[in-house]
């Protein structure tokens, strides 16, 4: 049977609620199992027939690092998702690429180091009048953090955190805050090999002049959720529209909904996404079966 690593960082460990039931799944399917960290040195990634991304939070404040690691793993076994999924993913630029695609997104504003931020900053407002608050976040992040929630007439604030990115080398997303997420918070649709498993609400995670998250996730609040119609029919549309031909092990589409109460995308995680394992019942061997076939398959060939 295959040995399969997941891949976590050292920081993660203890946080990672999908570690332990994933495990579980693929030894009762008489696969062998190890958790590894990213960045340990002393691993040799060929000795194993697959290296699963699944915690590795750390990656965003040395994101060049972590690419050249996933790139060099990839040539060492299979890395699932595949290294061209994640160089796209850990970027969300890509959500411009979807937009021009025809997804429905939340509306986004990218700016980067060397453009004037407060003139992007009123720029953006012009744009969006009707929103009373805005959010501003590095396009490579992860967890909410760096990450904030600005009221429309502190632009103060949100021009001080946009510049204070910006100065870092980071490029900075704007977009506006969709109130109904107050409401009806997020909706996460979880699929593997493109066949939808579950659905599950997450809470709304920014609140009004909090400041970003020191952790490697904002707290959470999750529940199962049944997704609707039109949510199931933007993620299809959204999994359709990448720029890969290749089928992914596992995808998360996060949604939210406008003003005018229809799904939209949020983010699109294809890297390291938790996948709620403890809200959706069978969904940890479900996913354990997709990465058993997926070694036997690169065996077969």
């Amino acid at each position: 049977m295959p040995h399969i690593a997941l891949v976590t960082a050292a920081v993660a460990r203890g946080s990672d609620e999908d570690l332990a039931p994933l495990q579980d799944a693929l030894q009762a399917l008489e696969a062998e199992v190890s958790i590894v960290d990213w960045d340990d040195a002393s691993v040799d990634w060929a000795r194993f027939d697959a290296a699963v991304l699944r915690s590795c939070w750390d990656y965003t404040e040395r994101v060049v690092e972590f690419l050249i690691w996933a790139e060099r793993v990839s040539r060492l076994t299979r890395l699932i998702n595949p290294f061209e999924v994640v160089r796209w993913n850990t970027d969300k630029h890509y959500l411009a690429e979807l937009a021009e695609a025809g997804v429905a997104i939340v509306p986004s504003r990218f700016v980067e180091p060397g453009d004037d931020a407060a003139r992007a900053l009123e720029s953006f407002l012009a744009n969006h009048a009707d929103a009373a608050e805005i959010v501003v976040k590095p396009a490579i992040g992860a967890g909410s953090r760096d990450t904030r929630r600005h009221d429309r007439a502190r632009t103060d604030a949100a021009l001080a955190h946009m510049r204070r990115l910006l100065d870092a080398g980071r490029s900075v997303l704007l977009q506006p805050y969709l109130e109904r997420v107050d409401e009806a918070g997020e909706t996460a649709l979880i699929h593997f090999d493109g066949q939808f498993s579950h659905a599950i609400r997450k809470g709304p995670l920014l609140r009004p002049d909090e400041e970003a998250t020191s952790e490697l996730f904002a707290p959470e609040q999750i529940e199962a959720r049944e997704a609707d119609a039109g949510e199931r029919a933007l993620a299809r549309q959204v999994l359709a529209a990448m720029p890969f031909k290749v089928e992914l092990a596992y995808a998360r589409i996060d949604l939210i909904r406008s003003a005018a109460g229809e799904p939209v995308l949020l983010e699109l995680e294809l890297t390291e996404p938790s996948l709620f394992f403890a809200h959706a019942d069978g969904s940890a061997i479900r996913f354990a079966r997709c990465l058993l076939e997926r070694c036997r398959s690169a065996a077969a060939d």
